[in-house]
């Protein structure tokens, strides 16, 4: 009978191991935020231009590998691909407007990001940069 316990305390321990494994929470795929007048191109990504679809990646790419907690050093590498973006953009039509209902709240997170000093206030901005990072994919493709 004691036998019979460890056994079935065992499997139990191993299926709880298991399950907690497939559910790692460490990697969480971040959200994109819907945002008000932003719509897809009749069920589709609109296409975006070849600089703004490469500093978007970029941006990602800083706001995910980031491991600096100073809000104006990040703040300035981000800034540096949105001015890109800004200087290279030669979309137009529907397409050029829906990038602004993205891009519109990023620069404005950048530029509040750069004061920042409190790192857990820190950390909100870099969490609200990333859900409109996956917003701007979610949308947007090249």
């Amino acid at each position: 009978m004691k036998r019979l316990i460890t056994n079935i305390a065992f499997v139990l321990t191993l299926l709880i191991s298991c399950y907690s494994c497939k559910n790692d929470t460490s990697k969480t795929e971040v959200l994109a935020i819907q945002l008000e007048g932003l719509t897809l191109n009749n069920n589709k990504k609109w296409v975006a231009n070849q600089e703004t679809h490469m500093s978007m990646q970029r941006i990602d790419s800083i706001l995910k590998n980031n491991s600096s907690k100073d809000g104006e050093t990040v703040g300035k590498a981000l800034s540096k691909q949105t001015s890109y973006i800004i200087k290279s953009c030669d979309m137009t039509g529907e397409a050029h407007d829906q990038l602004h209902v993205v891009l519109v709240p990023i620069l404005e997170e950048i530029g509040d990001l750069k004061d920042v000093k409190n790192p857990s206030v820190f950390e909100k901005k870099i969490t609200t940069l990333q859900q409109l990072t996956a917003t701007y994919f979610k949308y947007f493709k090249n």
